[in-house]
């Protein structure tokens, strides 16, 4: 477990190494526990998993009621920048924040890549 984790916690961080864009990553369980994170000291883990844990199952719920297939991805824009929630694998939330002139691209490709990769670690 201890070594999974910290696999976890490297793909973050190269998750973040590859954007200076993205300001805070997390992985996070499908019933909103945190599985690894990079998140800043003043951001509560407890509080980002339990929202972006319920976020996708609301945009999952919302895509199939819809008519509009299997969920890619949750994004909100807020003033000061972006949060967007990808699965990782069937169990588990890619959760980033980016800053609000971030180049949204190239996130979702890095962001796709460690989803990947992730899943295949859990």
């Amino acid at each position: 477990m201890a070594k999974r984790t910290e696999a976890l916690e490297a793909m973050l961080k190269d998750l973040q190494a590859a954007s200076a864009d993205i300001e805070a990553t997390a992985v996070v369980s499908a019933d909103g526990l945190v599985m690894a994170s990079a998140l800043p000291a003043n951001v509560e883990e407890d509080r980002v998993a339990a929202m972006s844990a319920a976020m996708l199952s609301l945009g999952e719920r919302t895509a199939g009621e819809l008519g509009r297939g299997t969920l890619n991805q949750v994004f909100i824009k807020g003033a000061e920048g972006y949060v967007i929630l990808m699965h990782a694998g069937a169990d588990a939330v890619l959760t980033t924040l980016a800053r609000a002139d971030a180049k949204l691209g190239l996130i979702f490709l890095d962001m796709e890549r460690t989803a990947s990769e992730i899943g295949e670690v859990i």
